[in-house]
């Protein structure tokens, strides 16, 4: 079947209006709506060689490869609109703004690789007849684009109910960030969505959890019911799909040195974008912009502290003074915070992440490196963060204290403080807007529509309902 495809990313015209807050672009901005759709020649490609490079999985995975193209595909991956713009100059060096955050439904960049992890599993329920059910652990934002992204699948007309359903498990800490969804709307869809709430660990627990319930109940579950269980936490589901970050960068930006900053957990973002680069590269080792900056937060400062201290332990050595704690002998780590292990968004939550050594070995060669910021820092940058998003069309709160996403805050808080104690010095800085929402962007899913669980039984009688 044939399809029209997305023209060019646009200038001087105005995005789509079913994306609130979606700017309007100008000689300083560019937007590419449905860039999933818009690249969907080359991102067949990119799965097509992971395909081929991937491992044999543990457990279930659908092959690596899309629903053919049609009116409906085009209306799911409608939400996968990208933009950049440009910031201005800070001490000589240009800041630019890469808008990953158009779907009003997530305000995270985790839209692309949900998208595209549903619609493998939509091609694998059209090949084979054999429903599919998604089995996540999140600190939220993942489980919230997931949702989304089956509930569009829905109603694009892609799957039915009965063929593609999803499971997801946070951590209690996390739960007042996981949007409300129609999936949760009546007892029969919350049986067949089900959330799982952790309150026995963090993060990390339910990482466990997840994998565990998958490896323990899939052949079971699949033999009695005819579902397929498919845990989706692979790096590869990830780097697909923000690989085209960079096709965008290379059709819409200069093609000169840049290092592009991101607030990270893990860093699967910026190894998606690393891996774009060589796609249409064809190197290994791309010349021109594939530098990278992480920003952290106190946390989890792994990454940081592994690539510029080579130990994932290192801290700075603080000192008490008027009710915070101070330093000032390590620029990468914050010069005032409230807590030496503050926790300041539960989205970045991996401790010694396996990527650290590969994302190490690629800023040592391209060029980057990281910081870690705090709270006070943030806070005291978020008057002028927010003056400067504003002409660009990300809102922020007045008030901090309605912020529940701080990733993009942090990213630039992050840039901010490296920019002027002589850490990043390039020509310029791409920060990669991830993720940005407050009180008044979504309604969290009420208390009485998550589902407790306390062991990894509680897990498996829980999958084994939304299967039934």
């Amino acid at each position: 079947m044939t399809t029209t495809t997305p023209g060019p990313a646009t200038r001087d015209t105005t995005a789509p209006t079913d994306a609130p807050g979606t700017p309007a672009a100008s000689p300083e901005s560019v937007v590419c709506p449905a860039a999933l759709t818009r690249y969907d020649r080359e991102l067949r490609q990119i799965l097509a060689a992971a395909e081929d490079a991937a491992e044999t999985p543990a457990g279930f995975s659908p092959r690596w490869e899309l629903p053919e193209p049609s009116p409906s595909l085009e209306t799911f991956f409608a939400p996968s609109t990208m933009s950049a713009h440009h910031l201005g100059e800070r001490a000589g060096t240009r800041l630019g703004l890469l808008n990953l955050m158009h779907n009003p439904r997530t305000r995270t960049t985790k839209t692309f690789a949900s998208l595209v992890i549903v619609a493998r599993a939509v091609a694998h329920v059209r090949r084979t007849g054999e429903p599919v059910m998604i089995v996540t652990p999140s600190s939220a934002n993942k489980a919230t684009a997931l949702r989304d992204a089956v509930l569009r699948a829905h109603e694009a007309g892609l799957a039915t109910e009965r063929e593609l359903r999803i499971a997801c498990v946070v951590p209690s800490v996390s739960a007042a960030k996981l949007w409300d969804s129609p999936l949760a709307q009546d007892a029969e869809r919350r049986r067949a969505h089900p959330v799982a709430v952790s309150h026995g660990g963090g993060s990390a627990q339910v990482k466990e959890l997840a994998r565990a319930v998958v490896d323990a109940e899939a052949d079971a579950v699949f033999a009695a019911h005819g579902v397929r269980l498919w845990h989706t936490m692979d790096l590869g589901n990830y780097m697909v799909a923000d690989a085209v970050r960079a096709l965008f960068e290379r059709d819409n930006l200069p093609r000169e040195p840049r290092v592009h900053a991101h607030a990270v957990s893990s860093a699967f973002g910026l190894l998606g974008h690393f891996h774009g680069q060589q796609w249409h590269t064809g190197r290994q080792w791309p010349a021109e912009g594939a530098g990278y900056f992480l920003v952290q937060h106190l946390g989890t400062p792994d990454m940081v502290a592994s690539l510029h201290h080579g130990s994932f332990d290192h801290r700075p050595a603080w000192e008490a003074r008027d009710g915070l704690l101070v330093q000032s002998e390590d620029p990468r780590f914050p010069f005032a915070a409230h807590a030496a292990d503050e926790q300041l968004d539960p989205t970045f939550y991996t401790h010694t992440p396996a990527t650290s050594p590969r994302m190490n070995e690629i800023i040592r060669r391209q060029g980057g490196g990281g910081i870690v910021v705090s709270l006070v820092e943030c806070v005291e940058r978020y008057p002028a963060i927010r003056e400067l998003l504003a002409p660009h069309g990300v809102v922020l709160p007045s008030d901090p204290r309605r912020l529940r996403e701080w990733s993009l805050v942090m990213a630039l808080t992050g840039v901010f403080n490296a920019v002027d104690r002589g850490l990043l010095t390039d020509p310029e800085v791409l920060v990669h807007a991830s993720g940005s929402y407050h009180s008044g962007d979504f309604r969290p899913v009420r208390d009485e529509h998550l589902r407790p669980v306390d062991s990894l039984d509680d897990l498996r009688a829980l999958v084994r309902e939304a299967a039934a």
